[in-house]
């Protein structure tokens, strides 16, 4: 994460809720489209890159400083809405949950660096999103994950060429 100071309060919508913004970072590998998925520092849960609201900075551009934060991605924004939204508890310091709602951005990544802010606190994999969806244990992540074939084409048409999507 960034520094504090980057960061607004953590404000709750009206009915209790947090929102963060998410990307779901996506490349064509030899064996077709990969995800990545990362884990959480706490509970060592299968997710995608996410964060809080950072003041000045666009939903999908917080989406994309997270990926490079968490996992030490570079990359573009597909599209300028999300593909979605999940919601999950999130465990808060005072040992309270808050519920969350997600918003996904798709991460069209061109390259992951050699070290990164949170490298050493994450563990990472690169897997297709059928097996991705299986990893995760917010079923709406999952569903999200599952569904990532037709957003990527529908938002990314030049993949189209390069490779048959399933």
């Amino acid at each position: 994460m960034s520094a504090a100071e980057d960061r607004p309060r953590r404000k709750a919508q009206r009915d209790g809720t947090g929102t963060q913004f998410a990307a779901l970072p996506f490349r064509m590998a030899a064996d077709g489209l990969e995800i990545l998925l990362i884990t959480s520092r706490e509970t060592r849960r299968w997710i995608i890159p996410k964060g809080w609201p950072i003041r000045g900075l666009r939903p999908r551009d917080v989406a994309a400083r997270e990926a490079f934060e968490e996992a030490g991605l570079v990359g573009k924004i597909v599209g300028k809405r999300s593909i979605g939204s999940y919601h999950y508890n999130k465990r808060l310091p005072d040992h309270h949950d808050r519920l969350c709602r997600v918003k996904v951005f798709l991460l069209s990544v061109d390259r992951q660096l050699d070290d990164w802010p949170e490298k050493e606190q994450r563990e990472q994999r690169w897997v297709d999103p059928v097996k991705g969806a299986k990893m995760v244990d917010e079923g709406g992540l999952a569903e999200i994950l599952r569904s990532a074939f037709p957003a990527i084409q529908i938002l990314n048409p030049r993949l189209r060429k390069r490779r048959r999507l399933p």
